[in-house]
């Protein structure tokens, strides 16, 4: 197990396969400041280089999972760090991340922080959280997050979320697909447990092009996505990885990519 600094605007740590981020700035609602993002992407990029690591799990500390920018540190005179990642870039590597990224969503999501909650391959949620895009009421949009937002939504949830500003509750927010579920609070480890337990059971290469899968098949024409799809089918078939996995199911025993104790 590998815990890293309690101070840190991010926490890391490593238990059986699955390294959990945690947003550690409630007094400041886990805002994306330059620091927060800093944090969470140097912690992002050391999961993704652990070959212990199999899954990625964000979370937070207090009572809010991300309030979006840092309105209070975007003011003239403010002195900021250098910035070693972007929130655009942190994003995309969860998009791309051959790794699955789940979220335990203990906190409110507002602005950047509903796009970063819907970025995630499995987002589930306490159900007394509310979500919104509150960014209107500050007189600016939800752009950059509408790039993970919109393929989740209705085009007409989408307008109604975008254009009326209101927070609606966890279990609206999973109705119209931007999280996975939501949950009764006391439940929501359990629940985080019993899905990470199901997910590492999957073979790394083969999870790796499932995530493949759901952002690049609907891009695709069909055409396009029968070749595509028939040549990953192929490569999965004739892999090592499927061979132990086909092995394993034959045998009645866990693959040996299954963390021990899952």
């Amino acid at each position: 197990m590998f815990v890293t600094d309690t101070d840190a605007a991010a926490l890391y740590d490593v238990f059986q396969g699955v390294a959990t981020i945690t947003l550690n700035r409630p007094d400041n609602k886990n805002a994306l400041s330059v620091e927060m993002v800093n944090s969470v992407g140097d912690h992002f990029q050391t999961a993704q280089n652990d070959d212990e690591v199999r899954v990625i799990l964000f979370t937070n500390n207090g009572n809010t999972f991300c309030a979006g920018a840092d309105l209070k540190a975007n003011q003239p005179g403010v002195p900021q760090p250098a910035a070693r990642h972007s929130f655009v870039q942190i994003l995309d590597d969860i998009i791309e991340s051959p790794k699955p990224v789940l979220g335990r969503i203990a906190g409110h999501c507002t602005g950047g922080g509903v796009g970063f909650a819907a970025a995630l391959d499995i987002s589930i949620a306490a159900d007394d959280i509310v979500i919104g895009f509150t960014e209107v009421r500050i007189g600016v949009a939800p752009a950059v997050i509408s790039v993970v937002c919109l393929p989740k939504l209705r085009r007409a949830d989408a307008s109604e979320l975008f254009l009326n500003g209101e927070r609606i509750p966890a279990t609206r927010a999973a109705e119209v697909g931007l999280i996975n579920r939501a949950v009764p609070r006391e439940q929501l480890d359990a629940q985080i447990m019993e899905t990470v337990e199901k997910v590492v059971r999957g073979g790394p290469n083969a999870l790796a092009a499932s995530k493949q899968l759901v952002s690049k098949v609907p891009q695709m024409t069909r055409e396009d996505a029968w070749e595509w799809t028939a040549e990953l089918s192929q490569s999965l078939f004739q892999s090592t990885e499927a061979q132990e996995g086909i092995g394993a199911f034959r045998e009645r025993r866990d693959a040996s990519w299954v963390p021990k104790g899952s």
